[in-house]
């Protein structure tokens, strides 16, 4: 009965279910018109109301229930799509963030930090960094403490934080945290130490650096006690060095015979710290032994005078003057003698940076007859004003007095060098060789000017040393006096600045022409407008075989438009060493612009050789001829410039009187005129250089051509 019942029962709601179903109505499919006036009607009013739906049902001819139903689906499906569409726009900018931050997350990996130029730190790393930092700001301000207690009792009075960080300030590097005298022996004195930047004033940075102001600077006593103290400390170190053994100078790489120094053994003895940050720091060393003519106490007082040493060094130093005396030292012998000078080196070539220089010269008589002339950079400005892009290590000579009149002479060059304006290829491995700025180079320029004054100073030379007319002591030095200010004004327009370039000459062994003007005002010179026209070329030949044609006086018309295509003979010469190949001569060319002669000084040794020369009227040159003063003759000098090439397997002469072959050679020419006198600047033209760019030019191609050198380019 129950199942019955049951059975009855379940089998009444499935026909209940399915008698449902079959009670749905089924609306007809729509057509495109009916549709159309729904879409436009869904346009104005997505949510139709009972009236609304009852006139569109009688409008569309359908049921209003099917209109109700039609609008919720069409509801539904563009709800659906507009999610879609989000979706979608979604999905690209979450592609687009995730896509930069990849990109941002590989930036930040080779990110560096624009102060120390190391890597920045990683989030989880920050805590760490942050107190080792921590660590080493107590390490410093224990050290600053340890300075400022030093200072004070080695001055015998205590001195105001201000104070200290000036004196401080005063003798750093190029970096905000830079060692406080940036180098080596000044770490003794004080060690790395926070620096306050001090702002001088404009007037204390000069073009050349030739600042007399600067000793306001240094007048103070802390600063004295620190130059003394710099300077003590760096004479120290120069003389472990020159008597230092195998360990610390060790062969040149290149088996050229000289020495440099080994600075993993040098770092070991000397802690050296770098003063400048970048790809292209390097160090220079080098090391030298001569004999010179010339007694210890005349070459002391040469050095300590400022004006001396550049016209000791006149293919070197092309300026140099004297900042600040801090000690003339003991008048019998200079010993003590401290003092900042200022100096600027260049190579005799326009493609090859000078070299600036702020340094504390010091002189030390370590025995009888025996002194050390010390240099080591020391910058007044406090970091703000860079020197140059060179720091001089201590560096300098001991000088030895010889029974015999002469002094013995060793030499040690010790720079760091940031090459950032960098030097031409051509010139690269004369300077890497370190024969450019290196000891060997100060000492045969050293022989070469003791040489020059002990024969300048005799009486009567011999016979064979006199053609001509000049025959008295008196017109000898005063045409000594004349050429050796001929070679002072060459070497020092040799460098070049601003200058115009004509670069179609230029290839891997010629560096085109460089053009500049100056405007002469000095005693000596023309006075007016002055065209300096310079090239450089590699020559396939041994450089003295390049310095024998240019000085053969058969061959000089192939090369010397003053010689107007004709032979020239010497009317009178000077031997300025004890060699023939080394003179100052007077020239005639044969055929030649009425009272024109040529006055020529050359010289050659181990190093290199140098041919300057410059035209002169007869009335002039008489002058200087009858023993007269020559320092007002207006002079203007060309010439050339020739030295070997550098190059690794390029070996140099055992003796100033032996030279051996090398690789090759590079030929400077230079070449001056006047193109205007003063009240005619206003016309000054192109006309000028390009005629003078033409003369440089036929001037190397004649060159080539005589030397067979015309297929090396």
């Amino acid at each position: 009965m129950d199942s019955s019942n049951g059975g009855a029962n379940g089998f009444g709601k499935r026909d209940n279910q399915n008698s449902l179903r079959r009670e749905k109505p089924s609306y007809k499919r729509l057509s495109p018109k009916q549709v159309d006036i729904l879409e436009k009607f869904m346009k104005e009013c997505p949510h139709p109301d009972e009236s609304q739906r009852l006139q569109l049902a009688a409008e569309v001819g359908i049921e209003p229930k099917q209109i109700k139903f039609w609008f919720q689906n069409k509801r539904t499906q563009m709800k659906n799509q507009h999610e879609k569409e989000d979706n979608n726009a979604l999905r690209i900018e979450n592609d687009n963030i995730r896509n930069e931050n990849r990109e941002m997350r590989e930036i930040l990996k080779n990110v560096v930090c624009p102060y120390c130029g190391g890597p920045l730190c990683r989030d989880n790393e920050h805590e760490h960094y942050v107190h080792a930092m921590l660590l080493e700001n107590d390490v410093l301000r224990a050290k600053y403490e340890s300075v400022y207690n030093f200072l004070s009792t080695y001055l015998g009075n205590h001195m105001s934080q201000p104070e200290l960080h000036a004196v401080l300030s005063a003798t750093i590097g190029s970096s905000s945290y830079a060692p406080a005298f940036a180098n080596s022996v000044n770490q003794q004195a004080i060690d790395q130490v926070p620096i306050l930047n001090q702002n001088f004033p404009s007037q204390f940075v000069a073009g050349d650096m030739l600042l007399p102001e600067v000793s306001t600077i240094l007048s103070t006593d802390t600063h004295k006690a620190l130059m003394i103290k710099v300077a003590t400390t760096a004479m120290d170190e120069l003389v472990n060095l020159m008597h230092s053994n195998e360990s610390v100078w060790i062969n040149s790489p290149n088996w050229d015979g000289k020495f440099i120094i080994s600075h993993e053994v040098y770092e070991k003895i000397f802690p050296m710290t770098t003063h400048f940050n970048g790809p292209n720091i390097r160090v220079e060393s080098s090391k030298g032994l001569t004999v010179v003519n010339m007694s210890g106490m005349n070459l002391v007082d040469m050095f300590l005078n400022s004006d001396k040493w550049a016209n000791c060094f006149p293919t070197i130093v092309t300026k140099a003057k004297t900042l600040h005396v801090v000690d003339n030292g003991f008048l019998e012998n200079r010993s003590g003698a401290l003092k900042m000078m200022y100096g600027k080196m260049h190579t005799m070539s326009p493609l090859v940076p000078a070299r600036e220089f702020c340094f504390l010269r010091h002189c030390q008589q370590i025995g009888a007859g025996k002194w050390v002339i010390m240099d080591v950079s020391f910058d007044p400005f406090g970091g703000n004003n860079p020197i140059s892009h060179c720091w001089r290590l201590p560096s300098g000579c001991m000088i030895e007095e010889m029974n015999t009149g002469c002094s013995m002479v060793t030499w040690i060059e010790h720079v760091e060098v940031d090459d950032k304006i960098q030097t031409h290829p051509l010139f690269n491995d004369l300077v890497y060789s370190s024969a450019a700025f290196g000891a060997e180079r100060w000492l045969k320029e050293l022989q070469r000017v003791c040489e020059r004054l002990s024969l300048y100073y005799i009486d009567m030379l011999p016979s064979h040393d006199i053609r001509g007319v000049i025959n008295s002591f008196e017109a000898r030095r005063s045409i000594m006096n004349l050429s050796h200010r001929m070679v002072k004004i060459l070497c020092e327009n040799l460098i070049i600045s601003d200058k115009l370039e004509f670069p179609q000459l230029s290839s891997e062994r010629n560096s085109g022409v460089k053009i500049c003007f100056r405007k002469c005002i000095e005693p000596g010179q023309p006075n007016g407008i002055i065209i300096v026209a310079v090239t450089s070329l590699w020559l396939p030949l041994p450089y003295q075989q390049v310095y024998n044609f240019l000085t053969d006086d058969t061959k000089r018309f192939q090369w010397d438009v003053l010689s107007y295509g004709s032979m020239a003979h010497k009317i009178a010469q000077i031997s300025t060493r004890n060699q023939p190949d080394n003179s100052i001569s007077i020239i005639q060319p044969l055929v030649s612009s009425e009272g024109l002669l040529i006055l020529q000084e050359n010289f050659i040794d181990s190093i290199g050789s140098y041919i300057i020369y410059a035209p002169l009227d007869v009335a002039p040159l008489n002058v200087a001829l009858k023993g007269e003063d020559s320092t007002l003759i207006p002079i203007l000098p060309s010439g050339f410039v020739i030295s070997g090439d550098g190059k690794p397997n390029a070996t140099f002469g055992a003796s100033s009187s032996r030279y051996v072959e090398r690789s090759g050679s590079l030929l400077t020419i230079a070449l001056q005129t006047l193109i205007c006198s003063l009240p005619g600047i206003v016309n000054l033209d192109m006309e000028s250089v390009s005629k003078v760019n033409d003369v440089l030019t036929s001037t190397t191609e004649k060159i080539k051509i005589a030397l067979n050198c015309t297929s090396f380019e």
